[in-house]
């Protein structure tokens, strides 16, 4: 006949140290001076031996730009929606075309996937070579706020102007 074995911890109920011996074998990581680089600060050569010795405080640099999201858009979705946004007053119907400002919307990018029908005037902070394209042939035209041509290498106008002086 088999008798129900009692649980180990209902067992030890009582115990001081159920089952660990000496109080001071089973604390948490403070018993090996933390866990990982902790406790190897100002007193560090103390608790961590000389082989082990590692640059204390923060290591590196994080560029910003690693964790920056782009939040883009294609012509495809805007056509979808540009009734919509008008409705909403996120885009404004004139004399020379449809004007609509992404940075408003709070998006970084025009991308060039999908066709335009309407002239769109759009003023985005980044647009890709085809969106500039395909917007530009239907009779609009964007406005690319940083990026972009405008920053040119600016040692070719130095090697002009040394050939100028040359001659």
């Amino acid at each position: 006949m088999t008798v129900n074995k009692r649980k180990k911890n209902s067992r030890q109920s009582g115990s001081k140290t159920h089952g660990w011996g000496s109080m001071k074998k089973h604390r948490g990581a403070g018993n090996r001076g933390g866990r990982g680089r902790a406790g190897s600060g100002a007193k560090g050569d103390a608790k961590k031996p000389s082989y082990r010795k590692e640059p204390v405080g923060k290591i590196g640099f994080r560029s910003p730009l690693i964790n920056q999201k782009v939040s883009t858009i294609n012509l495809s979705l805007i056509s979808q929606r540009l009734e919509n946004m008008i409705e909403k007053k996120q885009a404004v119907k004139g004399k020379s075309g449809i004007e609509l400002d992404l940075t408003k919307l709070k998006i970084d990018k025009l991308l060039g996937s999908g066709n335009v029908s309407e002239k769109l005037i759009i003023t985005v902070g980044e647009a890709s070579a085809k969106a500039i394209e395909k917007v530009e042939a239907a009779g609009g035209k964007v406005t690319v706020l940083y990026g972009g041509d405008e920053f040119e290498d600016s040692n070719d106008d130095a090697e002009e102007e040394a050939e100028e002086k040359e001659e």
